[in-house]
């Protein structure tokens, strides 16, 4: 199976687009589970990183962009370009993931580069 390349721009070096599929994501909602929550409340008490919620943060937007890769490729793309994250809060108990970007077919591009050049 070929990789999905994810990038934040709205290209990739070195390689040419050769079709735009669209719109694609990856959602996921989470709950931290009641213990967790009570040990992250006591941490607020003290400042500092709440290390539970920082984790459960970075598992979430893993799993996001999983999953939007899932869909681009389900969608034909071997690159999804432009990519970002939005994120909210459902209620006091849950947090939603959104990865996104723009599914494209992308191939290497064999046209040597040439500089920039300003004149």
């Amino acid at each position: 199976m070929v990789e999905c390349i994810i990038v934040s721009t709205p290209f990739v070096p070195g390689h040419k687009i050769t079709k735009n599929i669209g719109f694609t994501w990856g959602l996921i909602v989470r709950s931290r589970g009641l213990g967790g929550n009570i040990v992250a409340g006591l941490r607020t008490i003290t400042g500092g990183e709440i290390h539970e919620y920082t984790q459960l943060l970075n598992e979430s937007r893993s799993q996001a962009l999983d999953r939007m890769k899932d869909h681009a490729t389900e969608m034909g793309a071997n690159a999804v370009i432009s990519v970002g994250f939005d994120s909210s809060e459902i209620g006091q108990s849950m947090t939603e993931v959104l990865a996104y970007g723009t599914a494209v077919v992308i191939e290497p591009e064999t046209a040597p580069s040439n500089p920039v050049r300003l004149t």
